[in-house]
């Protein structure tokens, strides 16, 4: 993509960015009972050790829609890495400081990010951010995170999969607005936006919570192509 073509889409990308504030406001609420009701992360670390593995002793990477900062950011941290990570919840942010002090927090919506303010990274993680957003702003959503990856850049990826565009949910006693594709159309989408898919995967999850239902995850591990 060119630059012209690069910008172009970043302003798209600002200009379909609704207000997300209930989102961020849902998110401070439930605070560390997330971890609670996702207590068991094994697909969400398979992909995070991937990127971890896949990248240079510390490399940068971006953490999106870091939440408490586990188990990604720590997992990343640990591994020798440099983390930043961003999320729209303060209350997040402020759980992620406690559990991974060395790791650099911004309290950021991810449209914030097309200015390239935080630079660039080796590698992102972007597990279950892009599923809050509505489906018209994740190709641009992506193709920013790829204007932000270093070439031979890696990102791991994950969604819900679910043929949903901003939708409506009750979560964990809030209501959050999600999205998410069957896995062909997000193979579609994640390539359109130059990605390479080097890997992937699909387990069923049960989170513990009886409020949030099972629901088959897609995780992906990708390559910035040139």
């Amino acid at each position: 993509m060119s630059g012209d073509d690069e910008q172009r889409a970043y302003d798209g990308y600002a200009l379909t960015g609704p207000d997300r504030s209930g989102q961020a406001e849902a998110f401070d609420a439930i605070g560390d009972r997330y971890d609670e009701a996702f207590p068991h992360k094994d697909g969400q670390l398979a992909a995070g050790a991937w990127l971890a593995e896949s990248l240079p002793a510390g490399s940068r990477v971006l953490d999106v829609g870091c939440g408490t900062g586990l188990p990604t950011a720590r997992q990343l941290v640990d591994a020798g890495h440099a983390v930043v990570g961003v999320d729209l919840s303060e209350g997040m942010l402020e759980l992620a400081r406690g559990h991974v002090p060395e790791a650099e927090f911004h309290l950021a919506d991810l449209a914030d990010l097309r200015d390239g303010r935080l630079g660039t990274f080796d590698g992102i993680a972007a597990f279950f951010a892009l599923l809050m957003l509505p489906r018209p702003e994740i190709p641009h959503a992506l193709r920013m995170l790829h204007g932000l990856l270093r070439p031979g850049g890696a990102m791991a990826l994950s969604m819900v999969e679910a043929d949903v565009d901003d939708y409506a949910i009750p979560f964990l006693g809030n209501t959050i607005r999600v999205s998410g594709y069957l896995r062909d159309e997000l193979r579609e989408v994640v390539s359109a936006a130059g990605f390479e898919i080097v890997g992937e995967s699909s387990p069923a999850y049960a989170p513990l919570s009886t409020d949030v239902p099972p629901e088959i995850q897609l995780f992906l591990n990708l390559r910035r192509a040139a």
